[in-house]
């Protein structure tokens, strides 16, 4: 990409419109994610079928945690092609193949159609997601916080994980209105397909939106972009850092999840709660959690600050 001089360097017309776009894509990973945690169950009989439900189960959320797995593989390949192309071209690509996996999950045929070819597509459709899903949270940030105003980089990488909150928030309502418009052998059957259907219908407002999104005068001004291999040595030669990040990712992760995904299941299968109440607990806790955070967290630039250290919110 041609570099620019300073003074012809464009800035972010709106930083708002560049917010929405940028987050776009988290949306639509969050919400995918959760649907598959919250329909575990059904999606385990149509393509996991096992002797017990329980081993089913397994299978499901173990081809989950695989997708789970890419993550940093993805972070390391895509995050240094974005270092090069650009953010706004790196995060078209990420959502490109995030929006395959969704669609092969989606219309994925069963177990019993395709046989031993189905868990294979599903698995592979989750490898997908959690290739782009590695670099598409760091792209993000890394995006929302080069159009930062001074001081406030904590602030707006915040939308980052925001996004995500509204992606469960929706998910969860929809799931809702599923459950009590349709009897629970129909979402069992089939029904739970309708939300993944939703997902991929909103794949092309969220490509229009990525389209229109403006690269960052920080990449911009940039001389030299680092290759992947350049990326692998400083992540090498900065090896405790690294570490210390990925613990704390892990943590608030692993925390994230159980909370998200697995809660649902967890209710409905060993609390026998029923499905409307499982999915109103889940739907009660970005709600819960967003009150809190917003409660608690500190203000001013030195929080800011503070918030952009740590890549994640202290509270």
């Amino acid at each position: 990409m041609a570099q620019a001089s300073g003074s012809e360097i464009p800035q972010i017309k709106s930083r708002v419109g560049a917010i929405l776009r940028a987050t776009s894509g988290n949306f639509l990973e969050q919400f995918d994610f959760f649907l598959f945690g919250f329909y575990a169950s059904a999606i385990a009989k149509a393509f996991f079928p096992a002797q017990n439900e329980t081993t089913a189960l397994l299978n499901a959320f173990g081809v989950f945690w695989l997708g789970a797995l890419m993550r940093p593989v993805g972070a390391i390949v895509l995050g240094a092609y974005i270092d090069r192309i650009g953010r706004r071209r790196g995060l078209i690509v990420t959502l490109g193949i995030m929006a395959i996996g969704t669609v092969v999950i989606a219309f994925c045929p069963g177990y019993e159609t395709i046989g031993i070819a189905a868990p294979i597509i599903v698995l592979l459709g989750r490898l997908l997601q959690g290739f782009s899903a590695g670099v598409e949270l760091g792209g993000v940030s890394v995006y929302l916080a080069e159009i930062a105003t001074p001081g406030n980089r904590g602030f707006y990488t915040s939308f980052q994980s925001s996004s995500q909150q509204v992606a469960i928030f929706v998910a969860a309502i929809l799931g809702y209105v599923l459950s009590e418009v349709m009897p629970a052998e129909t979402v069992a059957a089939w029904g739970w397909r309708i939300p993944f259907f939703i997902g991929c219908l909103i794949i092309p407002f969220i490509f229009v939106l990525r389209r229109t999104l403006e690269e960052t005068p920080e990449f911009l001004a940039m001389k030299k972009h680092p290759s992947a291999s350049e990326v692998f040595a400083s992540a090498v030669a900065n090896w405790r850092i690294v570490i210390l990040g990925m613990m704390m990712a892990v943590l608030t992760t692993t925390t994230f999840y159980f909370v998200t995904v697995y809660t649902p299941t967890f209710g409905k299968t060993v609390l026998k709660l029923s499905t409307p109440d499982a999915l109103l607990v889940t739907l009660l806790w970005p709600i819960s959690s967003g009150i809190r955070s917003a409660a608690r967290c500190p203000t001013g630039s030195g929080a800011s600050r503070y918030c952009w250290r740590l890549h994640a919110c202290p509270w």
